[in-house]
């Protein structure tokens, strides 16, 4: 079973940039659909962005298009999702997420991924 360890999060100002690491315990490469969701306090949690275990097909959350960007590297074992641009409404709590194959990208999903990090905080001020 694959652990989850998320990190990289902090406070920056709008328009800044971030980047969140997630390193996994095991091989994710083919193995897993690795993703990304936040949670703002009083809302529901949100799919952000994912990546396919084996095409690498990624999908984006409408808000966050063009801004974000995910990427794994194998080798390390570690998935991780650039942050630029941040506005003060992407200020949440960011857990990376696994699904073992078969899996899939769809946002909706992420958040029900079995696998999961501690989560992150991010804050973005105005």
């Amino acid at each position: 079973q694959v652990q989850l360890v998320g990190s990289g999060g902090g406070s920056v100002q709008a328009g800044g940039s971030l980047r969140l690491s997630c390193a996994a315990s095991t091989n994710i490469n083919s193995r897993y659909c690795m993703g990304w969701f936040r949670q703002a306090p009083g809302k529901e949690r949100e799919g952000v962005a994912a990546i396919g275990a084996v095409t690498g097909k990624t999908s984006y959350a409408d808000p966050v298009k063009g801004r974000f960007t995910i990427s794994q590297d194998n080798a390390k074992n570690t998935v991780y999702l650039q942050m630029n641009g941040l506005k003060p409404e992407d200020t949440a709590m960011y857990y990376c997420a696994a699904d073992p194959v078969p899996c899939l990208v769809t946002l909706d999903h992420i958040p029900e991924y079995p696998h999961r990090g501690q989560g992150t905080q991010v804050t973005v001020s105005s």
